[in-house]
């Protein structure tokens, strides 16, 4: 079984891997440093967004991301005041990639 990795250092090694890439990102909300959950909005520059959540599958047991949210900038932002407002200890990256490159599906991010 593999140890389970902080909120925290997920999200230094995910804007580390971005940043590899040359992909810019930023904390935008700190959340709880050990149990906190991450959104991810995905800023294309062009006025649109998406937001990804990380769900857990009871069946099998993996984490995967899904897409909570998508279209309009301000719409986006509504859906992430929506979800803080039930859940203040919500992580906040914003990813910003006129190539809608956000590296969520690559291994180990999961």
């Amino acid at each position: 079984m593999t140890p389970r990795l902080t909120a925290q250092f997920w999200v230094q090694a995910y804007i580390a891997r971005l940043r590899f890439q040359d992909i810019p990102a930023f904390v935008v909300a700190h959340g709880d440093d050990t149990a906190g959950a991450v959104l991810v909005k995905l800023n294309t520059l062009d006025g649109q967004a998406k937001l990804f959540t990380r769900e857990f599958n009871l069946m099998s047991g993996e984490r995967h991301w899904t897409e909570l949210s998508t279209g309009p900038e301000p719409d986006v932002d509504a859906a992430i005041t929506r979800q803080r407002s039930f859940d203040p200890d919500l992580w906040i990256i914003e990813v910003e990639d006129r190539a809608g490159r956000h590296l969520l599906d690559e291994d180990g991010l999961a």
